[in-house]
């Protein structure tokens, strides 16, 4: 009656004997995400207009649709929202209209880069890393009324429009900072204005910087930011290292220099056939490091880094691939790529971009130029022929020759054409140039950054969890994820106890007694924390209700 008449600002909590209650396993995740940083939006947003859903129950709300894979709020119509609210001590969760006016009021806020830099402070301060992965990852645009650059996107090998996210995580993967561009920017662009500022600004880079440390961090990406000058001004300028391939490598180095040697990569050891030298590229120095592959290519690596050794240079070069995992698993697990709000909105208008007519017109010289040249193959061998043929043969030949400088001429004279018309157009003009109707603009942004953002803290929680059943888990390696997913879509028991201020947290049997085993040594972790549940006194204690397995059933 207070929500409906606009009387409570925000409900809080209840709980009562819940048995068997569907998906409760996920609260074994919240430990995991208050230590990851989900309560530090209080720091950051104001209170939602005055509701049964405050803005704590729907950031859970949002946490709980991850990690129990709820990919979009559309799915929650096909969930039991009344047993998913009990685990967060509501009625029921929020419905799907609901819910997304709660969102939009969270992100008319505007703050969700002010979110994921505070968090970033937060986890470099806990981590202290110095060695952070850079890498654009391309969302693909299927709709029309958006008019998006066209990008060229790896894993369909096609050019499609669709907006660039540029992330930065740590060796093992875990996310710390995302950027999202507008139009085609370079990612030397983006690492320089927008990655390294947010770096700086952060406690533990600026103690560096007062201990004067040689060097502040390095920076690791591919080829696509490949420029020696800008390596060099990163040096320089910030003390910055850089560990990156090098482009365009012709020679080739003796085999008899390579030596063996054990490489960590993504907690693997790797023998690998490793040679350093130093090289100079554009003018500036750089150490460059090559690995020997057994079929004989070599896969060249520079740094400008002066302090690590040959090990660590392939080591964290190689371990980049722990980023395109990530990608991988955020795109099948948690929807990475939805669209959360439909809409777009304006980009600055003085911002220059190359000219579409003129990128056209380049285009269709490029096609002329390849026609031109396979005829050209075609003609030449006719010449030569003549030599080789009886007289017979002649005009057969000639015929054809005719044919093709013919066609030869006709397209060269099409080219042209087309590069004079090419002179008459600005290659590049401002977004106000264009017409109305082509002018580019950008999705809405805002509501993306900030579910990424709860993505992160779930995606970094769930790794947490996994991380704590590695030594207590058979095949944890391979299956550490999988239990953890099993875990949370576990039936359990809630338990409150008012008196003695607990939440007991029952969990279900899972399927095998090697995982039980593996979740009681968890319950026994997670119960040292000493967690409160949000907007409670209630301290969890989590159990499970299998039994120890016997001898004889020890698997």
């Amino acid at each position: 009656m207070q929500a409906a008449t606009g009387q409570l600002q925000e409900a809080q909590p209840v709980f009562e004997n819940q048995t068997e209650l569907c998906q409760a396993g996920v609260l074994f995740s919240l430990p995991a995400l208050i230590s990851q940083g989900l309560l530090e939006y209080k720091k950051i947003y104001a209170p939602l207009s005055k509701g049964y859903y405050g803005l704590k129950s729907i950031i859970l709300t949002f946490a709980i649709m991850a990690l129990c894979r709820v990919k979009n709020p559309e799915q929650l119509k096909q969930c039991k929202v009344g047993e998913l609210g009990r685990i967060i001590g509501l009625d029921r969760l929020p419905e799907t209209r609901n819910l997304r006016h709660k969102l939009h009021q969270i992100v008319s806020q505007h703050k969700a880069i002010n979110l994921n830099e505070h968090l970033l402070n937060r986890w470099l301060d806990k981590e202290e890393c110095i060695y952070f992965y850079v890498d654009g990852h391309v969302r693909i645009y299927h709709g029309h009324q958006a008019q998006l650059t066209n990008k060229y996107v790896s894993r369909q090998k096609l050019c499609l429009a669709g907006t660039t996210e540029y992330w930065v995580n740590d060796t093992s993967g875990m996310p710390y900072l995302v950027v999202t561009g507008e139009l085609h920017e370079k990612l030397q662009d983006v690492i320089e204005t927008q990655i390294i500022p947010k770096i700086l600004k952060t406690n533990f880079i600026r103690e560096r910087q007062q201990k004067r440390e040689k060097i502040l961090f390095t920076l690791v990406f591919d080829r696509e930011a490949y420029e020696p000058s800008f390596f060099n001004r990163l040096w320089k300028d910030y003390k910055i290292g850089v560990i990156t391939y090098r482009k365009n490598v012709k020679d080739l180095w003796p085999e008899q220099w390579f030596k063996t040697q054990d490489v960590q990569v993504i907690e693997n050891n790797v023998a690998m056939r490793l040679y350093e030298q130093k090289v100079i590229l554009g003018g500036h120095p750089f150490r460059e490091v090559r690995l020997l592959s057994d079929g004989g290519h070599q896969t060249s690596i520079i740094t400008t880094n002066p302090l690590i050794s040959i090990i660590q240079i392939a080591g964290q070069m190689f371990s980049r691939w722990s980023q395109e995992n990530f990608f991988r698993y955020l795109i099948a697990d948690y929807d990475f790529d939805k669209m959360v709000e439909f809409g777009t909105e304006t980009i600055d208008e003085n911002k220059v971009v190359v000219n579409p007519e003129y990128r056209k017109i380049t285009a269709r010289i490029k096609k002329l130029k390849e026609k031109i040249r396979r005829l050209e193959a075609k003609f030449y061998p006719l010449v030569e022929k003549i030599n080789d043929q009886s007289i017979d043969h002649l005009p057969t030949i000639t015929a054809k020759q005719a044919v093709y400088v013919q066609t030869i001429q006709e397209l060269k004279k099409q080219e042209t054409d087309l590069i004079w018309q090419r002179v008459q157009i600005p290659a590049r003009i401002t977004l106000k140039e264009m017409p109305q109707s082509k002018r580019y603009n950008k999705l809405k942004t805002e509501s993306k950054l900030f579910l990424n953002i709860i993505k992160m803290i779930c995606y970094r929680a769930e790794t947490a969890l996994a991380q704590q059943l590695t030594p207590v888990f058979a095949k944890a390696k391979q299956e550490k994820r999988m239990l953890v997913k099993q875990i949370f879509n576990t039936a359990a028991d809630l338990k409150p106890d008012q008196k003695n201020r607990t939440l007991t947290v029952k969990l279900y049997s899972l399927s095998t007694p090697r995982a039980n085993r593996a979740v009681q040594k968890l319950c026994e972790i997670l119960n040292e924390t000493e967690t409160i549940f949000p907007g409670t006194n209630l301290r969890l204690i989590f159990k499970t209700s299998a039994s120890q397995p016997t001898k004889g059933q020890e698997v």
